[in-house]
């Protein structure tokens, strides 16, 4: 999806997909598609272990040599699909202009703003209503909250001042998560170590 014409977020390298056979532009995700294909081949083992463990009463039986052509056959596909992901990941690119783009449209921070007013001591209640009419009022203006001028947002809140639009930024409203698992740099590239720790381990 994000490696389509209309999103166009990420490029797929030519080692993990195909030309189409219709369309000269079109790059086919064929590592991904096969992933994700996988994915039902695991749960329908799944579904089948289940079935096969349904009523069956205590002890060994018969019926649990069913077990393992299913159980095999998950860890097997499971290693391969991860071998074709890291292999995607390693050679993935990444459109910063369309992602940030993206990530500025649909009033995304308008929740900042909500907490914004509510660090100027405004009720959250009142400031979720106050935030409401402004989002109303910059999409009949066919605005993001960024591109609203300060008198604008004033005539809905005289607490809102200058710097409410450093709050709004991209940059800003990322760093206010820096909670564990949250979005601020620091939080991800600590994610991130964890990660390659854990691989490690391994």
């Amino acid at each position: 999806l994000y490696a389509s014409s209309e999103f166009q977020f990420i490029e797929l390298s030519d080692a993990v997909s195909t030309g189409s056979s219709l369309m000269p532009q079109k790059k086919n995700p064929d590592a991904l598609e096969l992933i994700r294909g996988k994915a039902g081949r695991i749960f329908g083992h799944q579904i089948a272990l289940l079935t096969t463990l349904k009523g069956l009463p205590m002890a060994y039986n018969k019926d649990l040599q069913e077990d393992k052509q299913a159980a095999f056959d998950t860890v097997d596909t499971i290693k391969n699909c991860l071998q074709a992901a890291a292999i995607v990941l390693k050679n993935l690119h990444v459109n910063e202009e369309k992602t940030r783009a993206a990530a500025t449209k649909g009033y995304l921070n308008a929740t900042e703003l909500a907490d914004y007013l509510v660090q100027k001591d405004v009720p959250f209640r009142t400031a979720h209503d106050t935030v409401g009419k402004i989002v109303m009022f910059a999409i009949s203006q066919k605005k993001e909250l960024n591109d609203l001028d300060l008198s604008d947002m004033r005539n809905f809140s005289e607490q809102i001042e200058k710097d409410v639009f450093e709050a709004l930024s991209l940059e800003q409203t990322l760093a206010n998560k820096n909670q564990i698992g949250g979005t601020a740099p620091e939080r991800v590239f600590e994610a991130l170590e964890i990660a390659k720790q854990e691989i490690e381990r391994e």
